[in-house]
C-alpha cells in the first residue's frame, strides 16, 4: 500500500551520487508496488531496499536460493553472490556501505545470477515460497525422479497475490514493460524484465548503445510463470548483450510457454520469424 514520488532520480541523505531511473522523467507521483513491478521503476526498489537495509535483503533472498547452488543433476554449478556485509568483509576487505544496499536492492554491481537459479526463484514465486530442487532428469530406469523441496517460505496469502498481479500487469497491463509479448495469449502470465550492465555508466551519463562494442552491451533478461491461475512452467532467458529485457528475452519466453502449454513448436528455419507459430 505504500507509494514513493518518483521524479527519476534517488539520491541518500548528504550524498552526492544519484541514481537515475531508466525512464528519465520518472514514473509518477505515487508509484506502489504494482506498478513499480509493471513498468521496472528503479526508483521505487532503491527506496525499498534502503528501507529494509542489507541485513534483511540478504536474509529473504537466501529463501529464493540466491548465492547458493540449486543442487541441479549437471556439473560445474556455479553459485553466483547473493552479498551480504560478512561476504563483503571476507571476499574484499572492506566494509559495507549504504549505496551497496541501493545497487544491491535492483541487483546490479556485486550481484551475480545464473538462469538456472532465476528460474529456481520464480518457480517459488509460482509455489507461493516452495522452492523446488531443479532436476534436468525426469526418470531412471523408468523410476521417476521425485522432486526435492529445498525449503519453504511463510507469507500471507495477500502478499503473494500482490506478487502475482503485479507480474500480471507487466504481460497484460496498458504500461507493462513486456505487453507486446503477451499480445494473443490464450492464458495469463506473469512476468518480470530486467537488464544486467556489462559495463559501467559515469555518473550524470547516458547509456549509448550505439558507442558501445557489442560484448560491452546490456544483457536482456526475462523471468515469467503461467498460467497465473494454476502455475505450470517457469523460464528464465537470458540474451547476452540483447539488451531489452521485454524486447529481447520476452518473447523468447513466450514461444517457450506457447510450446510446453499449447503444443506449438517452431519449425526450422522459423526461429527468426517471431510471428510464426505452427500446431
Amino acid at each position: 500500500s505504500r507509494t514513493i514520488y518518483d521524479p527519476g532520480t534517488y539520491r541518500l541523505p548528504n550524498a552526492r551520487w544519484v541514481w537515475r531511473d531508466w525512464k528519465r522523467g520518472g514514473h509518477g507521483p505515487a508509484v506502489n508496488l504494482k506498478q513499480a513491478i509493471a513498468e521496472s521503476c528503479n526508483t521505487y526498489f532503491w527506496d525499498l531496499g534502503t528501507r529494509m537495509g542489507i541485513d534483511r535483503m540478504s536474509e529473504f533472498g537466501t529463501y529464493f536460493g540466491l548465492g547458493e547452488v540449486t543442487g541441479v543433476d549437471i556439473p560445474n554449478e556455479r553459485k553466483g553472490i547473493w552479498p551480504s556485509r560478512e561476504w563483503k568483509r571476507a571476499a574484499r576487505g572492506e566494509s559495507w556501505y549504504p549505496g551497496d544496499t541501493v545497487n544491491m536492492a535492483i541487483g546490479q554491481r556485486m550481484v551475480l545470477t545464473s538462469p538456472m537459479q532465476l528460474a529456481q526463484f520464480t518457480a517459488t514465486i509460482a509455489n507461493r515460497g516452495k522452492r523446488i530442487r531443479p532436476h534436468m532428469v525426469r526418470s531412471i530406469n523408468e523410476h521417476v525422479v521425485e522432486p526435492v523441496v529445498e525449503g519453504v517460505l511463510e507469507a500471507e496469502e495477500k502478499h503473494w497475490n500482490s506478487v502475482f498481479e503485479a507480474m500480471a500487469e507487466v504481460m497484460h497491463g496498458e504500461r507493462g514493460t513486456a505487453r507486446r509479448a503477451a499480445q494473443g495469449a490464450t492464458y495469463r502470465m506473469a512476468g518480470k524484465s530486467g537488464t544486467a550492465q556489462v559495463v559501467g555508466i559515469a555518473q550524470g551519463a547516458r547509456y549509448d548503445s550505439a558507442a558501445l562494442a557489442e560484448r560491452n552491451r546490456e544483457h536482456a533478461l526475462f523471468v515469467s510463470f503461467a498460467p497465473i491461475e494454476d502455475p505450470q512452467i517457469a523460464v528464465a532467458v537470458i540474451v547476452e548483450n540483447g539488451e531489452g529485457g521485454s524486447s529481447q528475452a520476452a518473447p523468447v519466453a513466450r514461444k517457450m510457454m506457447d510450446a510446453y502449454l499449447l503444443g506449438h513448436f517452431l519449425k526450422p528455419g522459423e526461429l527468426n520469424d517471431p510471428d510464426e507459430l505452427t500446431p
